[in-house]
Parts: C-alpha cells; structure tokens; sequence
C-alpha cells in the first residue's frame, strides 16, 4: 500500500511538470507552430506551379483471329513499348517538339540544347496499366508537367501522336522487313531445289534402267527375255535335229537311188517304214507333250514329208505300170532317176532352209543373251544406284521441306504485312484526349499545409525544449526538492492575490484564444489548399 501511495504522487507530480511547462510556454509552442507551418505553407504559394496533363492510350488486340493471320512482329508488347519511348525520348524527337511548342525558353540555368532535352525527358513519364486477370498491358498514360496547362495538354497531344504513329511505322516496317527476309530466303531456297532437282535429274539420266523404280520392269523384262531364250533354244536343239533328219534323208535316198536302179524295185516299202516309226514317235511324245512343244512339230513335219514322197513314188509306180515296157536299160533308169531327184531337191531345199534358220537361230540367241547380260548388269548395279539415290533424294526432300515451310511462312507474312498496312494489327487508340489540369500537380499546397503543420509541431517541441534546457530558474517544488540536502518535512501552500488570480486567468484566455487563432489559420489554409488547389 505505501509503494502504491507512493508511485501515484510521483506520477501526479509529473503530470503536474508537464501542465507547468505548457502553462509557462503556450506561446511559443503556439508561435513556432505557427512560424513553422506559414513558411511551408507559403513556399507553395512562392514555388512556380507545374501543372501535368495526361492522356490514356489502349492497346487494342489485332481484329483479325490468329487462326487466319498470325502477326508477323516479333517482341512482347512490354519490349516494343520499351523501344518505341527510347525512339520518342531521343533528341531529334524531343528538339522538334521544344522547337515547335517554344518549351523552357524562360527558364534559368538552361543553357544549351542539351539540358533543355535531359529536362524534358524529367518532365515525362509513362505509366503501365496492366490487366489484373492475365497481368498484361491493356493501356498506358503519358504524363507531361508543365508550368502552362495548355502547353502541357498540348506537349501530351504531341507525344501521343507520336506513340501512335511509331508503333504504326514500327510494326509496319517489322512486319515488312520479316517479309522481305522470308522472301529473300524463299529464293535461296527455290535455287537450291533446283539444283537438287537438277542433281536427280542428271542422276537418273546416267543410270537408266539400274535406278530402284526400274527394278520390276528390269526383272520382268529379264524373265521374259529368259523364256524368249529358252525357247529359242528348243526352237535350234530341234532345227539342229531336222537338220540331222534331213541330211539323213538325203544320204538314205541316195543309197536307196543306187540299189533301185541296180535291182529296179521301189523305195515305197523303205518310206512306209519310215512312217511307222514316225508315227509310233509322235504318239509316244503325245503321251508327254501337247502338240505346240517343238519336237511333235518337227516330227508331223517328218510325217509330212514322208507322206508327200510316198505319194509322189506311187504315183510314179503307176504311171510306169501303165505304160509301155522300156526298151532299154538306159529307159528304166531315167524312169527311176525322175521322182527320185525331185524328192532329193526338196529335202535339199529344206536342209537349206533349215541351216538358215540355225544360223537365225544362233543369232538370236546371241542377241539375247546380250540383252540378258545387259539387264543383268542392271539389276547387279541397282544397289549402288539406289544408295546413291537416296542421297541425292535425301537432299532434296529436305530442300522440299525447307521450300515448302518457307513459302507457307512468306505467304503468311504478307498477309499479316496487308494486315498491318491496313492497320487491323495490334495498334494504339487515344482512349482519353489529353486532359488540360485546372490544378497545379506541383506544387500540392493540400499536402504543403499538412507538411507544414507537421514542421510547425516540430519546430513549435524544439523551442520548448530549448526555452527549458536554458532557462535555470526554480519552477517547481520538484526542484526544489531536489536543491535541498535534507527531506522537506512540511510545505507551505502557495498564497495569490486577486491580482495574480486575475493576471493568471488572463494569460490562460490569451493561451486558449492564441491557439484558436492558430488552430483556425491552419484549418483557413487548408480549405484555401484544397479550393484553389
């Protein structure tokens, strides 16, 4: 209980020092305060007003969809806007602009032309507006301070202007500098399949008939001329087989002519013979083959024969049987010796006719087994070839992929340069004109009042504090206390006259009144700083 005691009439004590010293410096808390915030206040009112206007520009997507053009300009929106202020930021542009609007002519400390554009790009400034949902650039706002609002509105007039029209020239000269490249490279392109072409060309020119695509008719041909030869073949062994048959005819009627005319008999019982044997050897090679396998042709063109000699000699036999006797012998072998040359001239024109076609046959086969090896040649070389093909192919299949992926880029590219030309391409549109401030952006007497009440409270603390630290005389019954060397046992109480209860009241109304006026200068000033901006 006696610390709580304690503790509660210290801090009392303190409450009271602090009143003390309001009591003994109201006013030059209330004159500081005052002195503090008139001279920030006022500097708004001295310092040259900079109005700033500002205008919105929306960035619109291209009109056309993207599945039927694809924009042929490279870079986000992000680096082109970047690129496009490093362009309306550079000298030439911000000279033309000083020059034509007569910008900070008046100006101090402006020397050269130099400065007057590092101050302009100062008074310039580009804010992003982005899309919460996908966080890209929808819009952007260029600002321009300037001490005149309508040069200011027309100085932001003049750089939207130039956005505009910059990202117009930009995405045009983009667009048609990809297009010029494509089709630059298009022709590149287009002559090197020609020389791929021509490469294939040659190639297939130089080995006819042993590239891949020929292999089936090289083998087609092959079996046929194969079958060709095989039946040229058959075709000799049997003409080389007449041939014998009819040498052996001839030898065999001249033996028979020389025993006739020794003996005067016929040869018709001989040639019977011969036509039995010929007959039994068709059917036998009937029994195996059909009637177009070249030994049953030869062998009924045997019977044929025959028959036509056996005819001619019976008739001869008649005609000799009938007629009168010869008389002498000379007769008899003129009569065996007629039919008998005339079936030795036809079996000699046909052994004749039969060495010609050997000899056809000979050459045939030759000329045959040329053409095979030829195409033989071929199909061993079709290998080689076709690796080599494929590489020429390969080449060009890749030259053909190029081309056709460049041309579908270049016709795509113009397209989308048509679409820039016409201006259906991502572009800027002036959303709000440049504004024209009724209310100086700099300096904001609003926030130079609350500014300057702030420097006043702050000034208004120091004086106090320094009033107290050099003012040495005793104020309280605290420091009183703690001058004395010995406890204070009692304390007399503080005896005022009418007099300084009077003069004590009146220094309390001027305080009250002192602040009030403060507090009502400060509240005018700030109604003033927000009307008049």
């Amino acid at each position: 209980m006696d610390e709580e005691n304690q503790e509660q009439p210290e801090q009392h004590r303190d409450f009271d020092w602090y009143l003390s010293i309001l009591g003994r410096r109201h006013m030059h808390f209330l004159i500081a305060l005052l002195v503090g915030w008139s001279a920030v206040w006022g500097a708004s009112w001295v310092l040259p007003p900079t109005f700033r206007s500002n205008t919105l520009i929306l960035v619109e997507q291209p009109t056309m969809p993207k599945n039927y053009v694809e924009p042929n300009v490279a870079g986000n929106l992000q680096e082109r806007l970047q690129s496009i202020t490093e362009q309306i930021l550079s000298r030439t542009h911000l000279l033309s602009i000083i020059q034509k609007q007569h910008l900070y002519e008046n100006t101090r400390g402006l020397r050269t032309v130099d400065d007057m554009i590092a101050m302009m790009r100062k008074d310039i400034d580009i804010e992003v507006v982005r899309d919460p949902q996908n966080d890209q650039i929808s819009a952007f706002r260029i600002y321009y301070s300037a001490h005149d609002p309508y040069v200011a509105r027309k100085v932001t007039g003049e750089l939207t202007d130039l956005f505009i029209t910059e990202n117009l020239e930009s995405r045009q000269q983009q667009s048609e500098g990809t297009t010029k490249f494509l089709q630059a490279q298009l022709t590149n392109a287009q002559q090197n399949l020609a020389d791929q072409e021509a490469k294939v060309r040659e190639f297939q020119a130089q080995h006819e008939g042993q590239l891949p695509t020929q292999q089936a008719s090289n083998l087609q041909i092959l079996s046929g001329l194969q079958s060709q030869l095989q039946n040229e073949q058959d075709a000799l062994n049997t003409a080389r087989q007449q041939r014998a048959y009819y040498q052996a005819m001839i030898d065999q009627y001249r033996g028979s002519h020389s025993i006739n005319a020794a003996d005067g008999t016929s040869s018709i019982s001989s040639v019977d013979q011969d036509l039995m044997q010929l007959r039994t050897r068709l059917a036998e090679l009937r029994s195996k083959y059909t009637d177009r396998y070249p030994d049953v042709v030869a062998v009924q063109d045997q019977i044929s024969t025959k028959e036509q000699l056996r005819d001619k000699l019976a008739i001869e036999e008649k005609k000799s049987s009938t007629g009168s006797k010869p008389s002498t012998q000379t007769n008899t072998d003129a009569r065996m010796n007629t039919p008998m040359s005339a079936v030795l001239a036809q079996l000699q024109g046909q052994l004749e006719s039969n060495r010609l076609e050997v000899e056809n046959r000979d050459k045939s086969i030759a000329s045959l087994k040329a053409r095979i090896g030829v195409y033989q040649s071929r199909l061993n070389a079709e290998p080689v070839a076709e690796q080599q093909l494929a590489e020429l192919t390969r080449g060009y299949e890749q030259s053909k992929e190029n081309y056709d992926d460049l041309l579908k880029k270049e016709s795509g590219s113009e397209m989308a340069t048509s679409m820039e030309l016409m201006q259906q391409g991502q572009r800027f549109t002036m959303l709000d004109p440049p504004s024209l401030p009724s209310k100086p952006d700099f300096p904001n007497r609003l926030k130079f009042c609350a500014y300057g009440l702030i420097a006043g409270l702050c000034l208004g603390l120091i004086v106090v504090v320094v009033f107290e630290f050099f003012d040495d005389r005793v104020q309280t019954e605290r420091q009183i206390r703690s001058m004395l060397p010995v406890n204070v046992i009692w304390d007399i109480p503080v005896v005022q006259s009418e007099k300084d209860l009077a003069r004590a009241k009146l220094r309390l109304a001027l305080g009250i009144v002192s602040g009030v006026l403060v507090v009502v200068t400060i509240l005018a000033g700030a109604v003033s700083s927000y009307l008049r901006g």
